[in-house]
């Protein structure tokens, strides 16, 4: 079978591979869907923690099922895969947060991953389609993400919540910020993303730090109060130590971007502040669920993400195109099949 490696940052690879063997716990999965992802680009670019080489990418996927030997699936059945394989014994996963095991492997990051024409996964890591399409079902990961960072994060209706990044990730932060009855305020440096933030989502609010004064606009949208809640959704160093100063008092300040150096800020400022300071790491089966139940009930448009297309077979030759915001991709998918 064809599988897409990335063999070092820069170079992709068509490889021919063997079909992966049949083992007891496991499924086999015919990969449909392939959403490329932030972590698939940084990885692609050499910037991406808990990251070697060579690897094969991709963890947000639809599939059918070949084989299985879990009980409440058949071959046939469309499927989407929670990524984020764990151990089950430690005290993360008894504790019910396999998202942050302690031995986790995260397909396409730790463990090879579905840019491959069959895969190899955990029978418990499947997830029923319940009527949705393969691109659906492929946005539902990077979804859950900003659903899991909304959970976390405790929202109360009517507050302000501030999201850094205007990513698929952070675009899935607002999203769920809104359901949860909150005033959103989206940041970014790019125009483009923040009037798609006010045009097809209805964001409440748009803020670029390089046009205007961020920390002046914040005070002027809040009534002075600044955001109780802060999100940072871009892994950029810069602009998560600039959240910190963008945060209530009494906020909570949760990291869901992800990079390699070590983060400062203010003790004084953020002790007087009494903040609360969280990561927000992957996602749990719950919030899986959840976004699947606001795609079935209209408060979410899948459809809406989606920009770009690409067949399995071109995406070694226009994966840099991905890369280049003058293309202004939301979310590339790739089709298989």
């Amino acid at each position: 079978m064809k599988t897409l490696v990335c063999v070092s940052p820069g170079h992709f690879e068509y490889q021919s591979t063997a079909t992966p063997s049949l083992k007891p716990g496991f499924s086999l999965l015919s990969i449909k869907r392939i959403g490329i992802c932030g972590t698939d680009l940084h990885a692609y670019q050499g910037n991406q923690p808990f990251f070697t080489y060579p690897r094969t990418l991709g963890h947000e996927l639809s599939a059918e099922v070949l084989f299985t030997d879990n009980p409440d699936f058949k071959p046939g059945d469309a499927v989407t895969v929670i990524p984020y394989f764990y151990c089950g014994i430690c005290i993360a996963c008894r504790s019910g947060k396999p998202n942050c095991c302690k031995h986790i492997r995260v397909s396409g990051v730790h463990t090879d991953g579905g840019m491959t024409e069959e895969l190899l996964v955990p029978s418990y890591s499947l997830i029923k389609a319940e009527g949705l399409s393969y691109d659906e079902l492929a946005l539902v990961e990077p979804l859950a993400i900003g659903a899991h960072g909304i959970r976390r994060a405790n929202i109360i209706r009517d507050e302000f919540v501030l999201v850094i990044g205007a990513g698929p990730i952070g675009l899935g932060c607002m999203e769920f910020a809104r359901i949860a009855g909150a005033k959103v305020i989206a940041m970014d440096i790019n125009d483009d993303r923040l009037a798609f933030c006010s045009e097809t989502l209805n964001v409440n609010y748009t803020v670029n730090p390089q046009r205007e004064n961020p920390e002046e606009t914040l005070k002027l949208l809040t009534n002075g109060d600044m955001p109780t809640v802060v999100i940072d959704a871009t892994g950029n160093r810069n602009a998560i130590h600039s959240g910190f100063t963008y945060l209530a008092h009494g906020g909570r300040y949760v990291l869901i971007g992800l990079q390699k150096e070590t983060i400062a800020f203010s003790h004084p400022e953020f002790h007087k502040r009494e903040a609360t300071l969280m990561s927000s790491r992957n996602a749990t089966r719950a919030d899986f669920m959840h976004v699947m139940d606001c795609m079935q009930k209209g408060l979410v448009s899948p459809a809406t993400y989606i920009t770009h297309r690409v067949d399995f077979d071109q995406v070694q030759d226009c994966f840099e195109d991905f890369l280049n915001p003058e293309n202004k991709v939301i979310k590339a998918m790739i089709h298989l099949q």
